[in-house]
């Protein structure tokens, strides 16, 4: 189990993630999706594990994943990825680090996302799936970001996040900032 503080890790099963399991976030584009990834490499990164992000269209933010926790220097980051690429590189992830975050290509086929499960699950790793994941997960986040605030002073402000949980055997919701 990778305990994971706070109040996202309040509302996860456990407190945690357990290692084999595939994790789905989805929410929309600036709805907290980077934010929770960002929890969640931090309590890996925190235990002393090594994590990766597959990030084919660079957004990953180094700055912003810092602020969060995350240990970068056992943070690797890799993009670009093409698409017809995708699955066999969060594949290769797997056999090697403890968590791999990965954005989820439009194109996906349901085999790879299947092939990918059971990838994580013999490994002992977690696969965090960011976007429209077609396969199982364990557990399944939604994000939904409050309005921003502070645009009229020069400043944006952290705004509140809500995290809608989603286990097999309980379905919670969480505010997070």
């Amino acid at each position: 189990m990778l305990r994971v503080d706070g109040p996202v890790g309040a509302a996860l099963p456990g407190h945690g993630l357990t290692r084999g399991a595939t994790v789905a976030i989805d929410g929309p584009i600036g709805g907290g999706v980077g934010s929770i990834a960002a929890v969640l490499l931090a309590a890996a990164t925190n235990a002393g594990e090594w994590v990766a992000v597959v990030d084919p269209d660079a957004s990953f933010g180094a700055v912003a994943a810092y602020e969060a926790g995350v240990a970068l220097e056992r943070c690797a980051v890799v993009r670009p990825v093409p698409p017809d690429r995708w699955g066999a590189v969060v594949a290769a992830l797997l056999d090697g680090v403890a968590l791999v975050v990965a954005a989820v290509p439009t194109a996906v086929s349901v085999g790879d996302t299947r092939r990918l499960v059971a990838r994580a699950r013999e490994r002992a790793a977690v696969l965090v799936a960011c976007g429209r994941w077609p396969a199982e997960a364990a557990v399944r986040l939604h994000a939904c970001g409050g309005p921003w605030s502070g645009l009229d002073v020069g400043r944006l402000e952290p705004r509140p996040l809500t995290v809608e949980v989603e286990a097999k055997a309980a379905r919670t919701v969480a505010r997070v900032g």
